[in-house]
């Protein structure tokens, strides 16, 4: 038996056998040819080349009928690559001059491809290099007329394990065959992981060497909510996390009755449970787990994976579609948040060093009025439908706030001429994400009427910490004392202020930090629909006060460390359950 350790990509717990994904390393022998077979083999990659596009546009469309076509934009970088004017180039001028098979010239060029790629700063650069990896194996097994066992044609339940998974494995994944997964590479919002968690597949990613400590068939058991993972355990091991998995499938169960229950405290106070969602597709998931609208819609989804902008009636009827389902809740939606790992060909924006801390979100917008108008003309145009507020993101300081604020009146001015009508009280508010933005909190709160904390960049900035780098993940620290006592100031400084505060990144869906973000005094938690329940439970069992009383010894402590061991003595009590 043996344990390791990664991260944890998407929560429950699954046994079965080692499925190994074929990584299709095939044996490209170096074979010269005459000149009468060039034709031939230059004819055999057109061909090849036409078969994997009809491939890849079928799982694109696969993708896309599951789990909406944004999350299908992936897959358009596929067939850009196999029409690239440039690889075919060099691949039949190869053949020609060099009087070699068609298949080594192939992986030659692209070997050159994925070098290039591999060896950039930018992070959404660099992992192009897995999709090359991914378009290479299907031109080669379409070229060498090579069949394998794919995920979409398994006969029984297994666990994948796979040095790491590209975007047309995890697509095919599915429940009932897929039971779990686990992968060397990867971080929690590597595309394997966000995949994982949209099939709500139990997974581990950045184990770092389960490929070469696991062996075909073995038994093993994957705890996507802890990061763990045991190859070969032994009966007892076997047995409890059976047990195990038995109680958390019975726990949440029992977790939906709470549905329709308010998020409210033994002693009555009121916290709203909102939930993230990406795509209008979602909403079902929303309802489903008890949502109370959604406190981060995150619309730059809408732009990704086309070569051109959106157009103001596309978005209109995006966000209306929202607004109407989930009335009379509410939608907060966020102002376009490209830049990053996010960015469009079609924006001709510039390389950049360090493009987390570049022109990105509020930056870009500020930087590119018309894009950020039409935006703000959709939002506008759809809040007559129910309860939309608008929200801007990676906010620095005030001046920026006063000037997107300044450009949403000049829309609003511009609609009113044209008779078209909109909300004239429309709620707007600041995501507070960045130290400096946290350090003057009280200035922004007087331009806004609410602020909502993106904990997932205020931790990588706070701490100076690359959230995507799977070699420093253990850096990483949600309880780091100097991120609460910065939480604490932006909830103290909106309350002020006299505005509501709301969480939208990933630490408001860690239920063992519930006790703790209620008492610093949140006003709103929002996360992915699947763990609302388990926060609700959460609120629902313990009384204000003792969150208060939680947080004041929290903050008085001095280690990640202590305030863990804090927080799971406390969850221990509550919420046996899901605390290890």
């Amino acid at each position: 038996m043996k344990e390791l350790k990664g991260i944890p990509a998407s929560p429950g717990v699954m046994v079965g056998k080692v499925f190994f994904l074929d990584k299709e390393e095939f044996e490209i022998k170096k074979r010269p040819i005459r000149k009468d077979m060039v034709s031939k083999n230059i004819s055999r990659f057109q061909e090849a080349l036409a078969k994997t596009e009809e491939e890849i546009k079928e799982i694109r469309a696969q993708v896309a009928k599951r789990l909406g076509k944004e999350e299908a934009y992936i897959f358009d970088a596929h067939l850009l690559i196999l029409k690239d004017p440039y690889l075919i180039k060099k691949v039949t001028q190869g053949v020609k001059e060099e009087l070699i098979n068609v298949e080594y010239i192939l992986s030659q060029v692209l070997e050159t491809f994925r070098e290039t790629f591999s060896s950039m700063e930018d992070s959404y650069l660099k992992g192009r290099a897995v999709d090359i990896k991914d378009v290479e194996r299907r031109i080669l097994r379409n070229l060498l007329g090579k069949e394998r066992e794919t995920l979409a044609t398994l006969k029984e339940e297994v666990i994948v394990v796979a040095h790491d998974l590209s975007p047309s494995d995890t697509v095919s994944m599915h429940k009932e065959k897929v039971i779990g997964f686990a992968t060397d590479m990867g971080t929690k919002t590597s595309h394997t992981a966000i995949m994982a968690r949209a099939l709500e597949i139990p997974a581990v990613v950045g184990l770092k060497n389960i490929t070469q400590e696991a062996q075909a068939l073995d038994t093993l058991i994957v705890d996507g909510s802890h990061g763990l993972v045991i190859i070969t355990p032994d009966k007892k091991t076997l047995k409890r996390y059976r047990k195990d998995k038995e109680s958390f499938e019975v726990f949440e169960h029992e977790l939906v009755k709470l549905k329709d229950l308010p998020a409210q405290t033994l002693d009555g106070h009121r916290i709203i449970l909102a939930a993230n969602i990406e795509v209008p597709d979602e909403i079902k998931y929303v309802k489903e787990h008890g949502g109370e609208g959604i406190g981060l819609y995150r619309t730059e989804f809408l732009h990704l994976g086309r070569d051109d902008l959106p157009s103001i009636d596309e978005q209109f009827k995006a966000y209306r579609e929202v607004a109407q389902k989930l009335s009379p809740h509410p939608v907060i939606i966020r102002t376009l948040d490209l830049g990053g790992d996010k960015f469009l060909s079609y924006l001709n924006l510039a390389p950049e060093m360090n493009p987390f801390l570049g022109l990105r979100a509020i930056r870009l917008c500020l930087a590119d009025i018309p894009l950020f108008k039409d935006q703000l003309r959709a939002i506008l145009r759809a809040s007559p439908y129910g309860d939309l507020k608008v929200m801007y993101p990676m906010i620095s300081g005030v001046e920026e706030v006063k000037k997107a604020n300044q450009i949403l009146s000049e829309v609003k001015e511009e609609l009113k001429k044209k008779g078209i009508p909109f909300n004239k009280n429309l709620e707007v508010g600041a995501m507070i994400e960045i130290p400096s933005a946290a350090l003057t909190c009280e200035s922004i709160a007087k331009e806004v009427d609410f602020f909502s904390i993106g904990t997932n960049d205020l931790i990588q900035y706070a701490l100076a910490i690359d959230r995507v780098n799977e070699n420093i993940a253990y850096l990483y620290q949600p309880l780091h004392p100097a991120v609460l006592h910065l939480l604490k100031r932006i909830i103290d400084g909106a309350h002020k202020a006299g505005i509501w505060v709301g969480m939208c990144g990933e630490m408001a869906g860690e239920s063992l930090f519930t006790p703790l973000l209620l008492g610093l005094g949140l006003d709103e938690l929002s996360m992915s629909p699947i763990v609302i329940p388990e926060v609700k439970e959460v609120v629902r069992s313990l009384t204000l006060k003792e969150a208060e009383e939680l947080s004041r010894k929290a903050l008085n402590l001095s280690t990640a460390q202590e305030i863990e061991a804090l927080l799971k003595e406390k969850a221990r009590k509550i919420l046996p359950e899901a605390v290890t």
